[in-house]
């Protein structure tokens, strides 16, 4: 008994299989070679130029770069394999559509570098892009990239781009029905960006969520809450509700009312409000335009001094500072006066003959 090799499997066969792996071996050497240290030296090279753009191109096709690797690898080895024939059409529309991907793959990571480009914009022109306008270019940027990438891909593998349209637009109407809370969100994104109501950061306020604005999307907006959890709003509800900008506020009111004891002489009240008022007037984070204390009125316990008035800044962290700080110098005029804050409290009146009567009620 001795082994015979099969008709179809030959010692030229198996020479064939060992260059085709051999090949392939290579190549993945070839591709564990570059980004291991050919891309990191091109990568130090790149950050050491005047702008920013080159290190995005390298980082942005680092992965299609080591996968082209791959590609060229099997090419060259089914060349050689002996079962395989590589003028296979099907073979070779995968191998143009493979090529036409991974460009494609790399133009759309480099695509959120488009940011990087529009805030240069910003900076070496007089053209003014708002910030909730640029990751919006920027998917526009990918969405155009994508698509240019399917039609050309599909027409790699025979079909035609035209019929395609021609079909989806047999179905238009069902599609149009389908599509019709997404086109709502589309426009309300359109109108949030062309009337600015906010921006990103800002730190707004409507029927639906309070939080600061992170990011808008064709369909939606994400807001995080003061609470930390993120909150997504389709662009149509918010397009139709009210929106409150506070971030757009240039200054930040307080207002409270002050009672004091009755006690209090007519020299000493005087005295507290215009201490209080000279104190608002002089104090830096106080805005000096818009500056009310007044005697108010007379309270059932005690005499009301009205305060109003606006801090110059509008972070809130800040601004509860500065208010500390004013309450604070407050309390030092009355100690310093002598006057104490009214105490909210209630007097009952009982009749004398009344009481007796129920003392010996108890007693008896």
């Amino acid at each position: 008994m001795y082994w015979e090799w099969p008709v179809f499997f030959t010692y030229e066969h198996l020479y064939d299989i060992g260059i085709s792996i051999g090949i392939l071996l290579v190549f993945l050497l070839l591709r564990k070679i570059f980004s291991k240290y050919v891309f990191n030296l091109l990568l130090k090279v790149s950050k050491k130029a005047p702008s920013e753009f080159f290190s995005y191109v390298f980082l942005s096709f680092e992965k299609p770069l080591q996968w082209l690797f791959i590609i060229i690898g099997i090419n060259i080895a089914a060349r050689y394999f002996p079962y395989f024939d590589h003028r296979n059409l099907l073979f070779i529309n995968i191998v143009k559509a493979s090529f036409i991907f991974l460009i494609s793959w790399g133009l759309f990571n480099l695509s959120s570098a488009s940011s990087l480009v529009f805030k240069r914009i910003n900076e070496k022109s007089n053209i003014e892009i708002d910030k909730i306008l640029i990751p919006f270019l920027s998917k526009t940027v990918r969405f155009i990239i994508i698509a240019i990438s399917f039609s050309v891909i599909i027409q790699v593998f025979g079909y035609e781009i035209s019929g395609l349209v021609a079909g989806l637009g047999l179905g238009g109407l069902a599609f149009s029905l389908a599509a019709k809370d997404a086109l709502a969100n589309l426009f309300g994104g359109v109108v949030i960006i062309t009337e600015k109501p906010f921006s990103i950061g800002d730190w707004i306020k409507t029927p639906s969520v309070e939080g600061t604005v992170e990011d808008i999307t064709f369909r939606s907006t994400k807001v995080r809450t003061f609470a930390q959890a993120l909150v997504t709003v389709p662009n149509a509800t918010l397009a139709n509700e009210s929106i409150t900008n506070w971030s757009e506020m240039g200054k930040r009111q307080i207002t409270f009312n002050l009672s004091v004891t009755h006690d209090t002489s007519k020299e000493q009240m005087g005295k507290i409000v215009s201490e209080i008022r000279s104190l608002l007037e002089n104090h830096p984070a106080i805005h000096p335009e818009t500056i009310f204390v007044t005697f108010d009125q007379y309270m059932e316990n005690g005499l009301g001094i009205f305060l109003y008035f606006f801090t110059k800044t509008t972070d809130w962290g800040e601004f509860l500072k500065v208010k500390e700080e004013i309450n604070f110098k407050i309390m030092e005029i009355l100690e310093n006066e002598d006057v104490l804050f009214a105490v909210q409290s209630r007097r009952v009146y009982v009749d004398k003959q009344t009481r007796i009567d129920s003392i010996l009620k108890q007693e008896g």
